[in-house]
């Protein structure tokens, strides 16, 4: 029996099944890379949970954006109700990285706001992968930062079973050992209580149950899993297994040697500060470095501990850090277990290549002026090569996949018909600026949304910069269209809740037109949208390059009145490129249809929330330390 057990109320259609076949084929093969060409609203996710369901082993799902990564976790929930399917992105609601800038002799502290629900589901992400083998990580491109040692979060986590000797001291020590705090009034994630000889643990990956455990002759003799809210028995387990409240576990005999080898480490840096004549870099070092290590020696833990980890963890200079992706199985011989999809790959793939370096020149300022030590420096992203060693077979999906995918994938499987036989929309090229009527195209775009609203739909503005969406979405709103903006500086949960009511539209107490630069091109699910603008069409870059015009236009392609405006005053050759793509892909969906009598239609899909998570508040936030 599969392991994955697929669910879903209809069966693959259009070029789902011959696209389900390949994909399939290609594992079995062992292709080392794939790639589904897909167009938007084919249903590429749904073939993909397809080909998961026909092998036994964990998947990874990776998005380049938190919100697509949230509909994706949507979606394979939906997909997968019997199986684990888990969302692992940075826990971070805000997050301002430690820097130095050395122009201006400005030191940034690391400042950092925790969302404990984030947290608490990337606990349940390790845990499942420890646990068991139907597990389906959506994942972010932070997946691929440094986590902490998986054998050392395996080997600290506290076996409890029946009639097992243990003393009340122990258990104790053991839980404060893990890292597991006390609190003798309500104990939350990551805390216990202590009442006589009876333990309440509320383990990290769910706060909606806590583990009661009853000691008695210095035995366990029982162990209950209680509803937290009902205070009901849910299960009296013979045994449990509760993992650390946090992924940076260290031993003792670990800690003894990292402080010895912190210790050296510093001297040597000292030394080579006092002989280039660098004093405050020196002293800033030396008080920052001992304070930390003081902090270690107390309590196993420090601000910016992550900084120490190469030492912590043991690894050698250089070496690669242990992410999300060493969790996941790994066959005898240590070769990658487990599937890895990475969704909308043409921006995902040059993410994850590009991370590292960028990490890297940050550091290297912190590291020169002594306000880290060199080993700072291994606490990173990981490279690319090292990703590739890291991960076993691949399939990339896009709508355009980028040279990467279509130069190293043993087979391009294409899949441009859509089940609902939608065509992609119409495009319409418009001028900037009118010379004869003298019209710009925001008067236009004006017209074009008043007409897609009147007709109950929504629309999407896209423009070049944050601070033209800002003032076009303030314009709108002057105008009496109801908008909002939506861009990189919106906070992660918010966006979640934008597109909510971007969906609502007006008339259900939300709005009608969204306007955006970036964030409105990959993957995002919006079938109410009929209208897709694009501001500026005609200036040749990254924002309006062929692939980006090609997936901005797709957000228009749900909708069987979907429709594309691109304002340009010349005709660029991003803008002819994506017109001959989309065109070629109207044909041959528009000859299906007509071959097999399919009269397109829009896309229902409910609208719901896909992540129930709080936005965490000034006044309870959580510190990272």
């Amino acid at each position: 029996m599969p392991i994955f057990k697929l669910r879903a109320d209809y069966k693959p259609s259009g070029d789902q099944p011959q696209a389900i076949k390949k994909l399939i084929e290609g594992i079995r093969k062992g292709y080392r890379y794939q790639t589904l060409l897909g167009v938007t609203g084919s249903g590429k996710t749904f073939t993909v949970a397809n080909a998961i369901s026909h092998f036994d082993m964990p998947v990874l799902v990776m998005a380049p954006n938190k919100s697509l990564a949230a509909q994706l976790y949507h979606e394979y929930k939906t997909f997968f109700p019997e199986n684990s399917v888990n969302y692992f992105v940075s826990y971070y609601d805000y997050y301002q990285p430690e820097a130095y800038l050395p122009t201006t002799d400005t030191y940034i502290e690391k400042e950092a706001m925790i969302n404990e629900e984030i947290d608490k589901l990337r606990h349940q992400a390790t845990t499942a992968l420890m646990t068991r083998k139907d597990v389906v990580v959506v994942a972010s491109v932070s997946c691929i930062y440094n986590l902490g040692v998986p054998l050392n979060y395996m080997e600290s986590a506290l076996h409890l079973e029946l009639d097992k000797p243990i003393t009340r001291g122990d258990l104790i020590r053991q839980l404060v050992k893990m890292q597991f705090s006390r609190n003798q009034v309500a104990p939350k994630r990551g805390q216990f209580r202590v009442r006589g000889d009876i333990f309440d643990v509320v383990p990290a990956a769910d706060a909606s149950m806590f583990y009661q455990i009853a000691l008695e002759n210095q035995k366990i003799v029982s162990i209950k899993i209680i509803d937290s809210l009902t205070r009901r028995i849910k299960d009296e387990p013979k045994e449990a297994i509760i993992f650390p409240p946090k992924h940076f576990i260290t031993s003792a005999p670990q800690m003894k040697e990292a402080l010895d080898n912190i210790k050296k480490e510093l001297d040597e840096r000292l030394d080579y500060f006092d002989k280039k004549g660098l004093v405050i870099e020196a002293e800033r070092l030396r008080r920052r470095t001992r304070y930390d290590m003081e902090m270690l020696k107390t309590l196993g833990y420090c601000h910016g501990v992550e900084n120490y980890s190469r030492h912590l963890t043991g690894k050698l200079p250089g070496e690669a850090p242990d992410t999300l992706l060493s969790y996941f199985t790994r066959s005898k011989d240590g070769k990658p277990n487990f599937l890895t999809v990475i969704d909308e790959s043409h921006i995902g793939a040059p993410q994850i290549r590009g991370m590292y370096e960028g990490d890297k020149k940050r550091k290297e300022s912190l590291v020169e002026f002594g306000w880290r030590l060199p080993s700072a420096l291994d606490n990173r992203p990981l490279k690319f090569s090292e990703f590739e060693n890291l991960v076993g077979q691949v399939i990339f999906t896009s709508a355009t996949p980028g040279s990467f995918e279509m130069e190293n994938s043993s087979q391009v499987v294409e899949q441009i018909i859509r089940p609902t036989g939608l065509i992609d929309p119409p495009i319409e090229v418009k001028p900037v600026f009118d010379k004869k009527t003298g019209r710009t195209q925001i008067d236009d775009i004006i017209e074009e949304i008043a007409a897609a609203i009147s007709k109950g739909e929504r629309a999407i503005a896209n423009t070049l910069t944050k601070k033209m969406a800002e003032e076009l979405s303030e314009f709108l709103n002057k105008k009496g269209v109801n908008a909002r903006f939506m861009h990189s500086d919106t906070k992660t949960i918010e966006r979640t809740d934008i597109l909510l009511d971007f969906r609502k539209g007006s008339a259900n107490g939300g709005f009608d037109v969204l306007v955006g630069v970036n964030l409105l091109r990959e993957g995002l699910d919006l079938p109410e949208v009929a209208l897709v603008a694009i501001l500026d069409a005609d200036r040749e870059g990254f924002l309006r390059s062929e692939s980006s015009l090609v997936q901005t236009m797709g957000r228009a392609a749900r909708n069987v009145s979907g429709k594309v405006i691109l304002y340009a005053d010349n005709v660029t050759g991003s803008i002819k490129r994506a017109i001959d793509i989309v065109e070629r892909r109207r044909k041959i969906q528009t000859d299906y249809n007509k071959k097999h009598g399919i009269t397109p239609q829009t896309i229902k899909k409910e609208i719901k929330r896909f992540l129930e998570i709080p936005q965490t508040k000034k006044d309870d936030t959580a510190k990272i330390d």
